[in-house]
Formats: C-alpha cells, structure tokens, sequence
C-alpha cells in the first residue's frame, strides 16, 4: 500500500469566466468566418501550451475540496490505519516514510502507539520532517523508535554510512548523493529493514 497523504483534497475545476465579447462598435476589415477560424486556431494553441506546460493560474481556476477525515496529512493516515492496515491479516507491517511522511507517522505512533507496536515491524524514513519534541512524544515510543527504526538522509557520504543522529530518536544514515533513485528502487530497503526487524 503506497500513500500519498499530500493528496488529501479533491480538485474541481471552477466554472469557466465568460470572457467579453468584443464590442460591436470595433470595426474589423477581417470577414467573420475568417476571425472564427483564427479564434478556433488560436484556442487551439493555448490548450496544447497548456497541456504540456503547468498553467501557473490552475490554482485560481480550481477550488480544494478536503477529503472527508483526511484534512491533513496526519489525519489521512491514522484514517488509513484504522480502515486498512489494523483491520488487514498481515501480521509483519513495514512503512516507508518520506519527508513529511515521517511526520505523520510518528504522529501514528502517538496516536495509536501500542496497535503501531504490535504490528509495525520496520520503519524506513527518507529525509524524515519529524521531530519527536515538538511532537510530545513518549519515551515507550522513543525507545521503540530506536529499534525499528531507520532515516535515509541526503548526504555526500556512501550509501548506508552511519550519520551522527541529530535527534535522539533513529539511527541517521547516508542516502547517497542518488537519492530519487535510492528511493525509486525498493530493493534497497529490503536488507535494512531485516536487520532493523532483527
């Protein structure tokens, strides 16, 4: 199961403006059908400008609509623990967190502490937001965290090169300078997360 907790709104698209017509009284030696086939070509262009180049106003042309319980990334998460992950037959659960992500899930940990305990084997973080003051987080949790779980952070050291912890709460090690691709690969969590899990 992959999330994406930054996806936790719909988008619509608001209903088009209108533009003006240009007024009648603008003279134009063009004949009418010519002007129409020009507009047509011209529209034309703009949309497929549009479809290979983000428009910049898309933000003003859409409105976000929040998806019932999952208003915030922390809230999609505990709502995709409660209705998936604690109610699934898999006994061994490991999580990969990036970013944000890591936030969230130590917000999970506060939240549902002894259920994450009990089924969680591994925690991956990639370049984890977390912070484990500011999130009044339990020693039970701390210690927890300790044992079963590992950031991946961008660094010029080799991959895997133990990195001194600026928190007390995970072991920090080198992502490698390749980080996209350290992360577009799995592979490269399935030995750490063994031994995390041993």
């Amino acid at each position: 199961m992959v999330l994406n907790p930054n996806e936790n709104y719909l988008e619509m698209e608001k209903p088009a403006k209108s533009s003006p017509l240009p007024s009648p009284t603008e003279p134009s030696d063009e004949p009418a059908e010519k002007r129409e086939r020009k507009d047509d070509k011209d529209g034309k262009k703009k949309r497929e400008f549009y479809e290979k180049y983000r428009n910049p106003q898309k933000e003003t042309e859409t409105e976000r609509i929040p998806v019932r319980e999952n208003g915030s990334s922390e809230e999609h998460v505990l709502y995709v623990w409660d209705h998936f992950v604690s109610k699934a037959e898999a006994k061994n659960v490991f999580i990969v967190a990036h970013s944000y992500g890591g936030l969230s899930f130590v917000e999970l940990m506060n939240q549902r502490e002894m259920q994450v305990k009990n089924r969680v084997c591994a925690v991956a973080l990639t370049d984890s937001a977390h912070n484990i003051w500011l999130q009044d987080t339990s020693k039970g949790t701390l210690d927890w965290m300790q044992q079963h779980c590992c950031n991946w952070v961008s660094s010029p050291e080799p991959l895997d090169t133990p990195l001194d912890p600026m928190l007390t709460d995970c072991p920090r090690v080198s992502a490698d300078m390749c980080f996209s691709v350290f992360l577009a690969e799995p592979a490269h969590f399935a030995p750490a997360l063994q031994e995390i899990d041993k």
